[in-house]
């Protein structure tokens, strides 16, 4: 069921295939503008089923733009939006491939349409995510807006898709795109993160949720989160809070799991409880903190938190979070949950190993280097 807050309508997208129905149906019926951003897009019958849509929302005379990250994407060929094109579509590649700054990736998943519906979630398009999470395709989510917010949503697409080279493309420029939240925080707003190491508006928001949190639910497909992140789970544990960590059992980056894993000694002694989804891969993101639910593409780890461009969606309303939580507990029944007791002992020293290199890798390296490349965004 729909949620409205100030002024805008929230409705759960709890599987893919409901997302990508809702999605391509908000595309057929668009009179004005379509504006669609992700990071992977896979030649696929779902993504001629997407194209074929926007082909045909410009046939309607829609303005049509489609941004699509240039690293994500590498296997799909220019030739195969030239339909696309020929309807008078506009297409651009999102940082196209540069040996100086190939680490700035934009990992946004958004559709916007008429500046009043707008989709963000997990979710790329491609087959693999296809399906209920459970019985088949990846495991994901997201939400429907329809108000206000999405035309902030279409703002920050403008800014990236005029600015697609990455030719000084400043991350400052792109938060004053937004209206600025009041010290209380307002029941619902757009929160953005982008290359750079110092505050943004994502962090903060989770950290001054955190403070004060009772019941705290997480899903995450990469985890790796900040000494503070974590400082703040395991003050929420100790002072009787409970804290649910819903992370991937299988996934696509093995590396990012190893890393993950590195800190779950130290989480599950604080009491913080920690689960692996089990029946797909898991890609969803999403935060409950008592009445608050975070959905969008950022992870809790350090390309998300400080490298990538992504989107989260913040919104204070008790029904949703009542939504959100009903989403998680059901994704708990197919989780393994990691016994503290035993979990020190299930692996070998290599295994403990691999992990340290893992988050060394993904912690350190990853951002070294992008700090590196961040020079040439100035």
């Amino acid at each position: 069921m729909p949620e409205t807050t100030n002024a805008t309508t929230f409705t759960w997208l709890d599987t893919v295939d409901a997302a990508y129905a809702a999605m391509l149906a908000a595309i057929g019926a668009a009179t004005r503008s379509v504006r669609l951003e992700t990071y992977i897009f896979t030649s696929s019958p779902i993504a001629d089923a997407f194209r074929d849509a926007l082909v045909q929302a410009c046939q309607r005379g829609v303005n049509v733009q489609l941004l699509i990250d240039a690293w994500g994407s590498p296997s799909l060929s220019d030739d195969y939006w030239r339909p696309f094109i020929a309807a008078g579509g506009k297409f651009r590649w999102f940082n196209p491939f540069n040996l100086s700054r190939f680490g700035i990736r934009n990992h946004r998943k958004l559709l916007v349409c008429d500046d009043r519906t707008a989709f963000v979630g997990g979710f790329n398009i491609a087959p693999e995510y296809q399906g209920d999470g459970v019985t088949r395709g990846w495991r994901d989510l997201g939400l429907r807006l329809d108000g206000e917010l999405a035309e902030q949503l279409g703002a920050t697409f403008d800014e990236l898709f005029n600015r697609a080279e990455l030719r000084l493309l400043s991350f400052d420029r792109l938060l004053k795109l937004v209206k600025p939240g009041t010290p209380q925080l307002p029941a619902s707003e757009l929160l953005l993160t982008g290359p750079g190491f110092g505050q943004n508006r994502y962090r903060t928001a989770l950290a001054r949720d955190l403070n004060h949190a009772r019941a705290v639910q997480i899903t995450s497909a990469y985890f790796l989160p900040s000494w503070r992140i974590r400082r703040a789970l395991a003050k929420v544990a100790r002072s009787g809070g409970q804290v649910q960590l819903l992370l991937a059992g299988r996934s696509d980056v093995g590396l990012a799991q190893l890393a993950a894993r590195s800190f779950y000694q130290r989480l599950l002694r604080t009491g913080v409880e920690i689960y692996e989804y089990q029946p797909q891969i898991l890609h969803a993101k999403s935060v409950r903190i008592d009445d608050v639910v975070y959905v969008g593409s950022a992870n809790l780890d350090t390309r998300s938190l400080h490298i990538n461009y992504e989107l989260m969606i913040r919104v204070q309303d008790r029904a949703l979070a009542a939504v959100a939580e009903q989403s998680f507990q059901r994704d708990l029944t197919h989780c393994r949950r990691i016994d503290p007791a035993t979990w020190p002992h299930t692996r070998t020293f290599f295994a403990k190993l691999k992990e340290r290199i893992a988050c060394f890798l993904l912690a350190r390296v990853d951002p070294y280097i992008a700090r590196r490349q961040m020079r040439n965004l100035r």
